[in-house]
């Protein structure tokens, strides 16, 4: 079967894609980032308010003092502002979809017939997470790898996050952003495509399944959202533990959420404002998400966090990206009718087992439970990341 056929060569400039009905200006873009907003960040983070250390010997309370106070030393004096070079190592646009422009990686592999796919991340995250998969995923060859399981990838960055827009008024839901992303396939030329997506990643990629079947081949997701109370009598013991573990984040590690859902504004003035409120907002998820020994550094390097933290600082983007909460109270739970394939990591927020996954993915081809990694599984772990890319694609190319 065809992976997709592209019916335009073209990636810059306005083409006619094979639906003459969608046509799009599309420009090459790169991260610029200003020397003065650098000396700004390093201003601010000296001049930094600090309150008194907390009153536990853990991270229970939030990100500790001394912790917070080592991460800022560290942006302000140590750190190489990199993160611009690293992502304008790879081709980036923008586009404007639905009257929003959009911004987004587009990385066309050698192979002829690679397969089209799209990538979603989530917050707090964005396309630097796929840095180090895009590689493997594009030239397997180079990799050492099978050059069928090549991909042509695009990853664009969400509504509000990155380097896309903020939407002025509201209704960019995870509904509308799954029809800007199928448009934006389309205006690429492919007529048919994977995709995949982790945390907002994953609802979009289920709802495009959803919005443009006849397109979509197949869905993969490393961060699933469905019941698992009340949905089995006879539980396993891992399946007890799952919920165990998610009844306790709900207790203790999921206020940022309510937030975010009710006053994305208010907090955004704090977090706009103060780079180690910024940073301790983020860093306090990588600490928790992950699968670490204690610190966040035990499951990435110091400078993918502070790369991480730096995308949401320069591009002031702490209202607008948690506005995407806001916008998604009630979310879709219907049952995905594509081929479907779950990869769970064991510190991930929600572990479903497969039967409970086959709840939401009736045409579930795909399940793997992997021996480490967490929420943010490319970032974490990008060889297990791309196995299981590889391996669920082979079923639906």
């Amino acid at each position: 079967m065809n992976a997709g056929r592209r019916t335009d060569s073209v990636t810059t400039g306005r083409f006619t894609a094979r639906d003459a009905s969608v046509a799009c200006v599309i420009e090459p873009f790169e991260v610029k980032l200003d020397e003065a907003a650098v000396t700004d960040l390093r201003d601010r983070l000296r001049r930094t308010r600090w309150p008194e250390a907390e009153t536990v010997g853990d991270w229970s309370q939030g990100v500790p003092l001394a912790y917070a106070q080592d991460l800022c030393r560290d942006w302000a004096e140590d750190y190489d502002f990199g993160f611009a070079a690293r992502v304008n190592a790879f081709p980036q646009y923008r586009t404007e979809i639905d009257g929003l422009g959009l911004h987004f990686l587009h990385v066309r592999s050698p192979e002829p017939d690679a397969f089209p796919l799209v990538l979603t991340h989530g917050w707090p995250g964005s396309v630097l997470e796929f840095l180090g998969v895009l590689g493997p995923l594009t030239d397997p060859r180079a990799h050492g790898g099978d050059p069928a399981d090549a991909f042509h990838v695009v990853a664009p960055s969400l509504p509000g996050f990155g380097w896309s827009d903020k939407p002025s008024g509201t209704g960019w839901n995870v509904q509308r952003i799954s029809r800007a992303w199928d448009t934006l396939m389309v205006s690429l030329g492919y007529d048919r495509y994977g995709a995949q997506g982790g945390d907002w990643g994953s609802w979009v990629t289920n709802v495009l399944a959803a919005v443009a079947p006849e397109r979509v081949a197949g869905v993969h997701v490393n961060f699933l959202a469905v019941p698992l109370a009340g949905t089995f009598d006879d539980l396993t013991p891992a399946e007890q533990k799952a919920i165990s573990d998610l009844d306790e984040f709900r207790r203790t590690g999921s206020g940022y959420s309510g937030q975010q859902s009710t006053r994305p504004q208010t907090l955004g003035y704090g977090l706009t404002d103060s780079p180690a409120g910024q940073a301790a907002w983020i860093a306090e998820k990588f600490w928790a998400w992950t699968d670490n020994a204690g610190k966040p550094e035990d499951a990435l390097s110091r400078q993918e966090l502070l790369d991480a933290i730096s995308v949401y600082w320069f591009t002031a983007s702490a209202a607008s990206s948690g506005r995407m909460y806001w916008e998604n109270t009630m979310r879709a739970s219907d049952p995905v009718d594509v081929p479907a394939g779950v990869s769970v990591f064991p510190a991930e927020i929600v572990r479903p087992s497969r039967r409970q996954a086959e709840l939401r993915y009736p045409d579930l081809r795909w399940f793997e439970e992997l021996p480490r990694g967490g929420h943010f599984a490319a970032l974490e772990e990008p060889d297990l990341f791309v196995e299981q890319l590889r391996g669920f694609f082979r079923l639906v190319r």
